[in-house]
């Protein structure tokens, strides 16, 4: 017995290990669901230089396993702006419904003369992430990176954010994503500004007011270029997005939603 007992606890350990390692966090969600669709309109200065759709497929996808919302945003130029630049961009996530996750994340990227096609494939339980990439006039190439615990794609990240409670911060709190993108891992510290109304295309929101610090890039103007507005309901969707960049301001404005999960809650005018 006293041989046995030894080997038993082991065997505990072992397979309590091998649990571990089989399960994901679980993130409540009540905001957002498959079906759903956001329709933007984005102005450069007083032009509407762009339109961006962002939905979410009606039946869910299962991707190494899992089930997961296929999210998707497509981002074109204006006719007129085709001119400048012309913009054809897809991004899309499969994100876990459970952990809120990507499974898998990807990107055919037109601008200008510029393509690129890539696809990631995540795996949250070794903490690896697996890139196949292709460029306009260059070989593919697929590589392995290590990726911190809970990474979240461009994508993915937006939705997490429509599932936390902002009834627990106050103006000036910060928190922080992990993040992975264009082969990179990145730490995005978010600032909690409060909640203010704010008119949009689609009427008048009270909303919640994020930050997110930018790294030094050649887009964005300062840390704090970037201001996102996430309606003050049940539902948190990106209502506006406000952009200082070193071309111009630029503005991301919601004009049309479908298929919420909650009725949103607009501020009556007066």
């Amino acid at each position: 017995m006293k041989r046995i007992l030894p080997v038993f606890l082991l065997l505990i350990v072992v397979l309590s290990g091998f649990a571990a390692k089989e399960s994901l966090r679980t993130i409540p969600n009540e905001s957002f669901s498959a079906g759903e669709l956001l329709k933007y309109k984005v102005h450069y200065g007083p032009i509407t230089a762009a339109e961006a759709v962002i939905d979410i497929a009606p039946n869910l996808h299962r991707i190494n396993d899992r089930p997961t919302y296929k999210a998707t945003v497509y981002g074109k130029t204006s006719n007129s702006f085709d001119l400048f630049i012309r913009i054809r961009d897809t991004w899309q996530s499969y994100i876990d419904t459970a952990a809120i996750l990507p499974q898998r994340s990807f990107r055919n990227i037109e601008e200008g003369s510029y393509r690129k096609r890539e696809t990631v494939d995540f795996n949250h339980f070794t903490n690896t992430a697996q890139v196949e990439s292709k460029r306009k006039n260059r070989d593919k190439r697929q590589s392995s990176h290590k990726i911190p615990s809970g990474a979240q794609d461009i994508v993915s990240g937006f939705y997490y954010l429509r599932t936390l409670d902002y009834d627990r911060y106050k103006p000036g709190d910060k928190f922080t994503i992990k993040g992975f993108f264009d082969e990179e891992t990145f730490d995005m510290v978010v600032t909690y500004q409060g909640r203010e109304t704010i008119e949009t295309k689609a009427g008048s929101f009270r909303a919640i007011k994020l930050v997110p610090r930018m790294p030094k890039n050649k887009l964005f103007k300062g840390e704090d270029a970037i201001t996102v507005y996430l309606s003050d309901d049940k539902n948190k969707i990106p209502v506006l997005i406000s952009a200082n960049m070193f071309v111009g301001a630029v503005k991301v404005d919601l004009y049309e939603h479908k298929n919420l999960k909650h009725k949103p809650a607009l501020v009556a005018q007066k």
